[in-house]
């Protein structure tokens, strides 16, 4: 694998990450306000 198909790899990656990470994040925020 080149390099900058690996560079490419890690972007994608983030590109779908970092969003789903920030809504399971308010998810979690949202759960603790129904339950506590």
């Amino acid at each position: 694998m080149t390099a900058s198909r690996k560079v490419l790899l890690v972007f994608a990656w983030l590109w779908v990450g970092a969003p789903f990470a920030y809504g399971v994040y308010e998810l979690v925020l949202k759960l603790r306000q129904l339950f506590a």
